[in-house]
This record gives C-alpha cells, sequence and structure tokens, in this order.
C-alpha cells in the first residue's frame, strides 16, 4: 500500500481547529488509513501580507485508492469547510490541502501534479514532511531531511 503525504494550511476561523477538523475529516476517507501528522507550524502569509499567520501541518497515510481520487476527496473536503478555489491566488482560506506526494508515483496532468512542484521552496512543507518521514526521497528533490536542512526557516515557529 503506497503512502500519501498531505500538506494542510489555514489561516481563518481558528486555523488550528480547521486544521484538526481536516485530519478527522482525512482519517474518515474510505481507502485512507492516517498513520502519522506532523506538529502545528506557525508561518507568514506566501500571498498577500494582511491576512493572517498561516497554522500549518503535514500528514501520512497509507492509501488504497488511486491519486487522483485522493485529491479529489481533498477537495471536497476543503469545499465542505467553505474554502471556494480560483478566489484569490494565496489569500486568506478556512482550510488547504495539497497532495504532496505519493510512494512511486510521478504525474504531470492538468489536475495532478505529482510530487508537488512547490514543495522545496516551502519550509511549512519541508521541515513538517521530515518530521514525519525523515528517510522520504522525492524526486527531483532527494532527501527531505537534508532539504529540511538547507531551507531558510527563520519565519517558521510552532503554533500555539
Amino acid at each position: 500500500m503506497p503512502k500519501a503525504y498531505i500538506g494542510l494550511g489555514s489561516n481563518l476561523d481558528d486555523p488550528a481547529r480547521q486544521v484538526l477538523s481536516a485530519l478527522k475529516a482525512i482519517s474518515r476517507l474510505d481507502g485512507v488509513r492516517l498513520l502519522q501528522r506532523s506538529k502545528l507550524y506557525r508561518t507568514p502569509p506566501m500571498g498577500p501580507a494582511d491576512q493572517p499567520d498561516y497554522c500549518n501541518a503535514v500528514c501520512v497515510a497509507d492509501i488504497d485508492i488511486e491519486p487522483g481520487e485522493l485529491m479529489q476527496s481533498l477537495l471536497a473536503i476543503e469545499l465542505q469547510a467553505g474554502r471556494v478555489r480560483g478566489v484569490q491566488h494565496w489569500g486568506p482560506r478556512r482550510i488547504d490541502l495539497d497532495l504532496l506526494h505519493v510512494d512511486g508515483v510521478e504525474l504531470d496532468t492538468p489536475e495532478l501534479k505529482l510530487p508537488h512542484p512547490g514543495i522545496a521552496k516551502r519550509n511549512f512543507v519541508v521541515v513538517p514532511l521530515a518530521e514525519v518521514a525523515p528517510d522520504l526521497v522525492i524526486p527531483g528533490l532527494g532527501s527531505i531531511t537534508q532539504a529540511a536542512l538547507e531551507i531558510d526557516t527563520a519565519d517558521l515557529s510552532d503554533w500555539n
């Protein structure tokens, strides 16, 4: 059974609660067995600065479904939480779920790119990913632990 790595983020309506609620929803998906989650991290927004800080985490799950089906389920969780995609790029959001990587899968379709092309640029993904999967090697990136050692973490802190 391959492992899937999912990034979670929120900066609206009690962000930590939104992330934890999304984790619970992921754990209830058919064909998905949640194995582990990182601690919660605080980061400033990537986009417009006039929005609250983000609460971010990463989880890992065994999956018995196709990556595309998992992505559709993640989008449904976002929709259920009130997320409307396409309103403002990198704007505030109640929940953001990104399928980051699935073991043994490389995809480049309009609907889904795996591994996620932004992993290496985002400390709020690299650091929690290294926390839950220190031995992970991602095609095109290499060792996630090495990436975590090399990425700037000055604006990354624990969510309190």
